[in-house]
């Protein structure tokens, strides 16, 4: 993927769709899930979900080409696109389609954990590689889970800031360590 693309997309994009998602309503008792079932707000969550499932995919991929022999788990990134996938197609209507809705919450946990399991295990083989080179890395990702862990504690449910802070934290650091990652092989 282009350079601007990825900056756009990362810096722009990304945060200014996943916050307009969630815009008026409270972001701590509400969830993309149930903002999802208005008939107005159906097709913003596929296009949310395709830019975002595209775009880690993308440039996980890009990362991990960069690097040889390949990151271990990286079925991790295909894995997490299509639990993402899978929550964005499956209904969440919990008072009439119980287990689809079961499953839709599934889905979308399992498709950012998938995703953050990856990115430690990344994490972790660049600190192999390269001694001392992606600390501040791995102390930034573990601040993003220790505050997203938060966010879950405060609210008791996923909520729409943990959803935000997730999406925008977890894109911006994946961009970054795309610059890292690619100075290093120059």
């Amino acid at each position: 993927m282009n350079r601007v693309i990825l900056n756009f997309t990362a810096y722009f994009l990304i945060p200014l769709s996943t916050v307009l998602f969630a815009w008026d309503s409270n972001w701590f008792t509400t969830n993309f899930s149930v903002l999802s079932n208005g008939m107005e707000r159906k097709n913003a969550f596929a296009f949310w979900g395709l830019l975002v499932g595209v775009y880690f995919f993308c440039i996980l991929h890009q990362i991990s080409r960069k690097m040889f022999p390949a990151p271990r788990g990286i079925s991790l990134i295909s894995l997490s696109l299509l639990l993402l996938v899978c929550g964005v197609v499956t209904p969440y209507l919990p008072e009439n389609l119980p287990f689809p809705s079961f499953l839709h919450v599934v889905f979308s946990f399992f498709a950012a954990v998938s995703l953050s399991v990856f990115l430690l295990l990344l994490l972790y083989q660049l600190s192999l590689r390269f001694p001392g080179e992606y600390r501040v890395y791995s102390w930034i990702l573990a601040g993003i889970l220790f505050l997203s862990a938060i966010l879950l504690l405060l609210a008791g449910i996923v909520s729409s800031a943990l959803e935000i802070f997730f999406t925008i934290s977890a894109a911006v650091f994946c961009r970054k360590l795309l610059e890292k990652v690619s100075m290093k092989n120059s």
